[in-house]
């Protein structure tokens, strides 16, 4: 079954082979998550002599966002295809005996995916179906599956170079079908399948925090043992003696540069800019289009470029190229570094979750208002300021919100509308 039926991409094409094998095939246009229309198909097949015997259930839906930007209806229409189909076909069927109840969950469920919060959170609900099912004596079997090569969820170009870039290449669709097969053979509940390059996946899964989910896998904690305690391979002794040599010769604000040019070359390469003057030494990394996959390289060349071992977390604890370059400058000289901004992690935690709240929201909450007085230090109400100058506020993001804030603090001369 599917909603298009024979209408399907493949669908003509899967039932003339089907049928060349000699198996009975009926292609139904039916959306499970429609439980009055999944009831007349059963009672059809049912009434032709069809016996039920197992249930596949492959549905997937959605196109990645930010969770901040999928609205109710988003997460309706993706819960409807896994979640109500799952639950639907669970009670219709919890009757019959079946041999096998097949659940197609995801890793995103798992280990979670950018963009795809209410697919991850559908994908975990089938897990537990899976779970509370065995409880009941019923046969069940979720699989968390990673990308499959070829025609499905994954088959856009440029969303398989990106998994392949955080260490989630591409399966063979022959290998996933053999698992599959073992999976039901060994009488499996939960089980993720998935091509993992641990390396690759592990620094990057890792870079703002450890993972208990990998820390207890032998292949992760191989090689989060090595970065701990390896400086890059690739660093010269030589460089790094010629970089601090040059370095100790020149006044502070030089080596500042120096250091700066250094870090806005490596992150423009990374980004793929032409040029490094196209990195803002004061935005933010994250502003700058940085993920956590790009953070670990640029990371990565910088202990190369330095000779240092600079942590994961690098372009969270230090957010901007500007602190970035009093972090490397204290590593290299022994002189005063920077401290981490706002003193560790709260502070960017705090930065992530106030930049996810879209600026309508704060406004409808009565918090930017708020925001403005505690930054500005005044009483005075700026509720008819915002609402005049909406075309303004609207276009700016929390960080925008916070330096207009800061503006008014280091001049106080500026009033609280300019």
């Amino acid at each position: 079954t599917s909603r298009r039926g024979l209408n399907s991409p493949g669908a003509v094409e899967l039932e003339t082979e089907l049928r060349e094998l000699g198996v009975r095939v009926t292609v139904a246009a039916c959306d499970v998550a429609d439980r009055d229309a999944l009831t007349h198909l059963i009672r059809q097949l049912k009434a032709e002599g069809a016996s039920i015997r197992a249930v596949v259930h492959a549905a997937g839906a959605g196109k990645p966002s930010a969770l901040a930007e999928t609205s109710l209806a988003d997460v309706a229409d993706i819960v409807a295809g896994k979640v109500a189909g799952a639950i639907h076909l669970h009670d219709l069927l919890s009757q019959d005996a079946l041999d096998a109840f097949v659940l197609f969950s995801s890793g995103a469920g798992i280990w979670g995916s950018g963009g795809q919060g209410a697919y991850a959170g559908a994908n975990a609900f089938l897990d537990a179906l899976a779970e509370h099912r065995r409880g009941r004596h019923l046969p069940a079997t979720s699989l968390a599956w990673g990308a499959w090569d070829g025609e499905g969820m994954a088959d856009d170009p440029m969303v398989a170079d990106q998994l392949s870039g955080y260490g989630i290449p591409m399966m063979a669709p022959e290998l996933a079908i053999a698992a599959l097969q073992q999976a039901l053979q060994q009488n499996e509940t939960c089980l993720a399948v998935a091509d993992i390059e641990w390396d690759l996946f592990a620094s990057t899964f890792t870079a703002m925090r450890p993972s208990p989910l990998l820390q207890e896998i032998p292949d992760v904690q191989q090689h989060l043992k090595k970065t701990d305690t390896e400086i890059s391979p690739q660093s010269d002794p030589a460089d790094r003696s010629l970089l601090r040599q040059r370095l100790a010769g020149l006044p502070e604000v030089e080596q500042d540069r120096v250091l700066l040019d250094l870090v806005r070359t490596h992150a423009a390469a990374v980004l793929g800019y032409e040029s490094s003057y196209e990195v803002d030494s004061g935005r933010g990394f994250l502003d700058l289009g940085f993920s956590s996959l790009t953070a670990v390289e640029l990371r990565n060349r910088l202990n190369t470029a330095t000779g240092l071992h600079l942590p994961p977390t690098l372009i969270f604890d230090y957010p901007t190229p500007t602190t970035l370059v009093g972090l490397l400058r204290g590593e290299l000289l022994g002189s005063p570094g920077v401290e981490r901004v706002g003193g560790g992690a709260d502070e960017v935690e705090l930065r992530r979750v106030l930049a996810s709240i879209p600026i309508g929201r704060l406004r409808e909450a009565g918090l930017v208002d708020a925001l403005l007085r505690l930054a500005n230090g005044e009483s005075e109400d700026l509720t008819r300021l915002i609402d005049n100058k909406a075309n303004v506020i609207d276009g700016l993001d929390v960080e925008g919100l916070v330096r207009m804030a800061h503006s008014k603090v280091s001049d106080p001369t500026r009033t609280a509308e300019s």
